[in-house]
């Protein structure tokens, strides 16, 4: 069962979803989709609400930086990432494992 469209997903343009009673924040870029906790570790803000540029997550409120790739933190004024899910994508159906 897919928890969302490929065709959905603009990309560069983050969504959130519920899954599991979990935030995830759920973004395309390029060929690739990619999936982390939706809140900042910093102030706790969501990061669907942030920009994108490259593999990379701003958030909104402080500016803190996220790797798409790997949650690592990236900037100030974040110091702990934020967890990954694997994605998994079949034609159109991208499926997040918890």
């Amino acid at each position: 069962m897919s928890d969302l469209l490929l065709s959905t997903l603009g990309e560069g343009k983050p969504v959130r979803l519920e899954k599991s009673g979990q935030s995830i924040c759920v973004t395309r870029v390029g060929r690739e989709v990619f999936a982390i906790e939706d809140t900042c570790t910093h102030s706790e803000a969501s990061l669907s609400e942030g920009e994108v540029s490259g593999t990379r997550i701003e958030c909104w409120l402080h500016g803190a930086e996220f790797d798409l790739r790997t949650g690592e933190a990236l900037s100030l004024p974040a110091t702990q990432g934020v967890k990954t899910f694997q994605v998994r994508i079949a034609d159109d159906c991208v499926s997040i494992e918890i």
